[in-house]
């Protein structure tokens, strides 16, 4: 496993939005996790990712625990995440946005950007490259100058994507990737993470609504509701599981009924 949780509880007042999720994803995994809304699927992110602290249970990463430690250490571990609301610095152009997440990979101290040694600029030149390659893999090195405001809302959501590739993942959480796209822009998004997985060797969690890019893409899916895993196992096994049924259909339903993708 690269990356599991044990009995994992994260409280809000009274309301337990995780409530003792024991997941495991192994090496190179391309998991869904998928349930009604507010079953804790975003709340399970913001755990892992360090913005909340667990108030129980367990997070690891390759074997070390991670939780409770704070987003920046954790991304240095190794794990890069998007938002289910696009979070980018919207007044910074789409190449600064990519490189911001890129320069904790540069190797050059203070005192080397200070006197402009040869390391630095170096550095700075292969940052630069790569920054770009980050860009032309998702066709937006022609608008690396402009501001990420600026930009459609599918670009945001690709520029989104390129700023946690350039982290330099293991792990990538994509939280609702395919939101407000159409069926055509779902199909390539699919393809998409498919090959991204491929070129950098990563292991993927996805939290997706749009069944028909869960049900396409995922090996395995974990179901969750208020706040506890329900089922999990393949997609073709999880769309006719009765507990998963009830969870989106509500109780009573026909025999036979099956979360269509």
């Amino acid at each position: 496993m690269i990356l599991e949780t044990a009995g994992l509880v994260r409280h809000f007042g009274g309301i337990k939005a995780l409530d003792g999720v024991d997941i495991g994803v192994r090496c190179g995994e391309l998991v869904g996790v998928i349930g009604p809304n507010g079953s804790g699927k975003t709340t399970l992110f913001n755990v892992i990712t360090g913005i909340y602290r667990p108030d129980g249970g367990s997070v690891r990463m390759e074997g070390a625990s991670i939780g409770g430690l704070p987003p920046h250490r954790i991304t240095r571990l190794g794990i890069a995440r998007t938002f289910q609301n696009i979070r980018l610095f919207r007044e910074l152009s789409v190449a600064d946005n990519v490189r911001i997440a890129h320069h904790q990979h540069v190797r050059y101290g203070p005192a080397d950007a200070v006197c402009r040694t040869g390391s630095f600029h170096r550095e700075e030149r292969r940052m630069r490259e790569e920054v770009e390659g980050f860009l032309s893999l998702f066709s937006l090195q022609d608008r690396r100058g402009e501001l990420a405001k600026n930009l459609s809302y599918g670009d945001q959501r690709k520029l989104e994507i390129a700023r946690a590739l350039a982290c330099c993942p293991k792990v990538l959480l994509l939280d609702e990737p395919a939101a407000g796209m159409n069926p055509s822009e779902v199909a390539k998004l699919m393809e998409f993470i498919l090959q991204i997985r491929e070129r950098f060797r990563l292991t993927v969690l996805l939290i997706e609504h749009q069944m028909r890019l869960v049900m396409g893409i995922c090996e395995r899916l974990v179901v969750l509701d208020f706040g506890r895993v329900i089922a999990e196992g393949v997609p073709s096994a999880i769309r006719k599981h009765p507990r998963v049924v009830e969870a989106y259909l509500g109780r009573n339903v026909p025999s036979g009924n099956r979360i269509h993708g």
